[in-house]
């Protein structure tokens, strides 16, 4: 590991050290002494520290916190029911796009060997047109922002008898929305994996959609891990546009108990601290999750590339009848 380090810059030495730590000594005593004056004071002398406005959120002893709590639990209960049902759609839907955009993609450069020649073209043609308009309805809803979108849903679907409760609109309105993008994000995986693959795939005799689904599609899956997160983190924080149509998330019962209470920063800053607990742990669980892939592929490729000595030697006893065998 040294050496690595080594090569990609050069390591700093003592006296570089030293400057680097007086530096960020520096850098924090500055930071907190702009906290304090710009934040600290300001709230301070405008009465927003008081716990006449933090006693609800932070006192068990107040009259409102139970009440208060019992509202932002509920909030963020429906906040994450919303999220992991959007989330579970938008990775079915996005790997069918991502498939479906592959394989389209395929069969336009496909012959058709053995069929007639009008019928080749035509379903070459249609192959293309399919290409198109799926790469038209990307291009669209990956450029809307998804507020629109929510909101599209939520008073387009009525005007062609369709009646679902709140949460279903938020729900589809963000599938629509992410599935794109993870569609996006799983498509360039798979083509940005070495040609060689789905060539060696052919040549075993298997057809594209095994080669798709048995070869490609695991591996964009294991390369775009951490892109696929940070858009499931997005889903996420997205639900909190569910205000929009009166779904109750998080924020908007944040805004019905400021109503009440009168306490703005109090309320968001709380939310916010939620937020990004749940956010963090997303992206710690995507950590741990490629290092155990990375793990496991390590592990996987050890035999393979180093097998044992008495393996070795019972095929050097065995001689080349038992590879035969094997053939």
């Amino acid at each position: 590991m040294s050496q690595q380090t080594s090569v990609l810059y050069d390591i700093p030495g003592p006296r570089q050290r030293r400057i680097t730590l007086i530096s960020s000594i520096v850098a924090g005593l500055v930071l907190l002494v702009g906290a304090y004056f710009l934040i600290y004071r300001p709230l301070d002398e405008n009465g927003q520290l008081s716990m006449e406005l933090w006693g609800p959120l932070v006192d068990p002893s107040n009259d409102n916190f139970s009440q208060v709590w019992d509202r932002i639990g509920l909030g963020f209960k429906n906040t994450l029911f919303a999220a992991a049902l959007a989330i579970v759609a938008s990775l079915v839907v996005g790997t069918l796009l991502a498939v479906l955009r592959i394989q389209l993609k395929s069969l336009t450069r496909r012959r058709f060997v053995g069929v007639a020649t009008p019928l080749a073209y035509l379903l070459r043609g249609l192959s293309a047109l399919l290409s198109a308009i799926t790469r038209v309805c990307v291009e669209v809803f990956r450029g809307l922002p998804v507020v629109i979108t929510i909101f599209f849903v939520a008073r387009g679907f009525p005007e062609f008898g369709l009646y679902f409760d709140n949460l279903w609109y938020l729900v589809i309105g963000l599938t629509i929305y992410n599935s794109v993008v993870i569609g996006e994000i799983l498509r360039s995986g798979m083509e940005g994996l070495p040609g060689g693959q789905a060539e060696a795939a052919a040549a075993i005799g298997l057809s594209p959609t095994q080669t798709t689904r048995m070869i490609l599609l695991p591996q964009a899956f294991r390369i775009m891990l951490p892109a696929l997160i940070s858009q499931l983190v997005v889903v996420l924080k997205d639900t909190s546009l569910g205000f929009i149509i009166s779904y109750e998330e998080t924020l908007n019962i944040g805004k019905q108990i400021i109503g009440v209470l009168g306490n703005p920063i109090q309320v968001y800053v709380v939310i916010a601290v939620l937020f990004i607990v749940v956010n963090y742990s997303l992206s710690k669980l995507a950590q741990y999750v490629q290092r155990r892939l990375a793990r496991g592929r390590k592990t996987a490729g050890t035999p393979a590339q180093n097998p044992p000595a008495a393996a070795l030697i019972s095929q050097a006893e065995g001689g080349g009848g038992g590879g035969g065998g094997g053939v």
